[in-house]
């Protein structure tokens, strides 16, 4: 399928000063850049059984390494972290052989690639994980809706709370995971603080009742992000760490309050501090909010606006907010995005039907131009 985008006959979409902007290079860590587009995270949920990604995974992401910058699909630090099934991780050696592979071949194709870890924290089920044990999350609270499993759509079972000693475990596991990316050739991690999962749990105030040091205020419920980041930064350099967060994003059933605007320039300022690679937002509609973290982020920012449309994916390129553009679906259905984009489309229209596990249809078999 395709579906027709108009650009001007540049390929830089309406002739803006970011559809120049958008080929100037770019520096992200260590990073060298040639544009910047970027491939944003999404899940694709065809990893082996043991968390190991699929045979087809190096294909997939070689093909879309025009994109320069790649990041990953959510990817787990441990066996507690997974939420959904056929989803890959990086926390044993077959998982560390089965990214080497991919990063070889992204890096063989001239891309980049960052790792996204993500552990899902409450919002998964027992029957995901590989040892059906109970949840962990911030607080011993369900949250509401429903997710996939093998069984069809299940709710999610009540977690269990975890202790202070805990919580420090899990930034250990954070820890573990970065290196192992590394080990896999991975040029950096993204740390997803987003959709509902366990870092963004922390930030909620429906999600998050704890009263030691992780609860309460702004700067505890924020301080299990930080802990993350930093661990991960002081494992593996703070160039090739990044984060992701998705503010007043109610997937997973998160309420942050009517403090989102403190909360998030809180936040974005002791990131900051730590000098990382990247921040990476993916905005719901609050300009107020997106405008403190520019204010707080001083570092390379991508920015991905809930319902964009294709005409719409330079503007903040355009106004100075955005320095980075992530692409996702289009990415997905296009894996020579770039060239299409150059060239004013026509572009591959994602098939939903084939987004979630499956074969190599949907995945590795979208057409590119001739």
């Amino acid at each position: 399928m395709t579906t027709d985008i108009t650009l001007d006959d540049t390929g830089t979409g309406s002739g803006s000063a970011a559809g120049e902007r958008v080929w100037s290079p770019a520096q992200v860590g260590d990073l060298h850049l040639r544009h910047r587009f970027a491939m944003a995270p999404m899940t694709r949920s065809r990893a082996l059984p043991d968390g190991t990604p699929g045979p087809s995974a190096a294909a997939y992401y070689a093909q879309r390494a025009g994109l320069g910058l790649l990041i990953s699909e959510g990817t787990q630090p441990s066996e507690d972290g997974q939420g959904y099934p056929s989803t890959p991780g990086i926390h044993t050696d077959a998982h560390v052989a089965g990214w080497r592979r991919v990063t070889d071949a992204v890096h063989e194709a001239g891309g980049h690639l960052f790792i996204q870890l993500m552990h899902t924290g409450r919002f998964g089920h027992p029957d995901n994980t590989p040892h059906g044990r109970q949840l962990v999350a911030p607080s011993a609270i369900a949250p509401a809706g429903p997710i996939f499993t093998a069984k069809g759509l299940q709710q999610p079972p009540e977690p269990r709370a975890l202790t202070t000693d805990e919580v420090r475990g899990v930034v250990d596991e954070f820890r573990h995971a970065a290196r192992r990316a590394i080990e896999a050739g991975a040029d950096g991690v993204e740390v997803h603080g987003a959709g509902g999962y366990l870092v963004h749990s922390f930030l909620g105030i429906n999600s998050n009742h704890r009263t030691d040091s992780y609860g309460g205020s702004i700067a505890n419920r924020a301080r299990f992000a930080v802990e993350v980041a930093a661990a991960i930064a002081d494992e593996i350099g703070p160039a090739r760490t990044a984060v992701r967060l998705s503010p007043y994003n109610t997937f997973g059933d998160i309420d942050e309050g009517t403090d989102g605007a403190e909360l998030y320039g809180h936040l974005a300022a002791r990131l900051d501090e730590l000098g990382l690679a990247y921040l990476h937002v993916y905005d719901f509609g609050r300009d107020d909010v997106l405008a403190r973290i520019r204010d707080a982020w001083q570092g390379p920012l991508l920015v991905v606006r809930d319902g964009r449309g294709p005409e719409d994916l330079l503007r903040d390129l355009e106004t100075g907010l955005a320095d980075i553009v992530p692409v996702g679906k289009l990415a997905l259905a296009n894996p020579d995005f770039v060239t299409r984009w150059r060239a004013g489309g026509p572009f591959n229209a994602p098939d939903p039907e084939t987004m979630f596990g499956g074969d190599d249809h949907g995945y590795t078999d979208y057409p590119t131009l001739p």
